[in-house]
């Protein structure tokens, strides 16, 4: 199975771009205020606009007000929300998008359990940061806790890099990896060269 890859913490047009080229399959937008990769929603519907058919757009929230994930939506049309924070099931599911659910793995094996509270998310990701914490910490997580008696695909983040995800992928088989400070040179700004060896290291190990 080919595992798909997100470039996250998307700030530019140009990285955006790049991403696309070398053949990412999504990209991630971060609008909760607390983040180092914050951006407007504004700015981001203006990169949106120019993301090529079939790389999907995911906007990345975090026990934010209901009316600004609406207002996210409605400014930026994204394809799936993402949300990192206390959000129960009902909370993902009310604004009619698909939606991943992230399980902050930093306390490992006990974070598993959370991983069936949210039936409807179209995907789970597991990273490797602590519970209450931001996502694109660079943390890793054992990779090995990876469950596989999960139906809904599972996407693995936190601390990956073009030297380590061949083997996380071989140890982990997540349907999706996805990554952020593993292919930048501060937050928000992506290394063109990192994020290619980057995805170059996933068609390697998952062709």
């Amino acid at each position: 199975m080919r595992t798909r890859i997100k470039c996250c913490g998307i700030t530019r047009e140009e990285d955006a771009d790049l991403a696309a080229d070398l053949g990412a399959d999504a990209i991630g937008f971060v609008f909760t205020r607390r983040s180092k990769r914050f951006i407007e929603p504004e700015a981001a519907a203006r990169i949106r606009a120019t993301v090529p058919p079939f790389v999907s757009v995911v906007a990345l929230v975090m026990d934010d007000e209901p009316d600004w994930i609406a207002h996210v939506v409605d400014t930026v049309r994204p394809d799936m929300l993402q949300f990192h924070g206390n959000e129960r099931d009902d909370d993902c599911a009310a604004f009619g998008l698909r939606y991943l659910k992230a399980i902050a793995m930093g306390e490992g094996a006990s974070a598993l359990a959370r991983l069936r509270d949210y039936p409807r998310a179209a995907g789970l990701l597991l990273d490797g940061h602590g519970l209450g914490e931001m996502g694109g910490s660079g943390h890793r997580f054992d990779w090995s806790l990876m469950p596989a008696d999960l139906d809904q695909p599972l996407l693995l983040a936190g601390g990956l890099t073009a030297d380590n995800v061949a083997q996380a992928i071989e140890v982990a088989r997540p349907w999706a990896v996805d990554v952020s400070s593993g292919i930048e040179t501060s937050p928000g700004i992506k290394d063109g060269a990192k994020m290619e060896r980057f995805i170059s290291a996933v068609r390697r190990a998952s062709p």
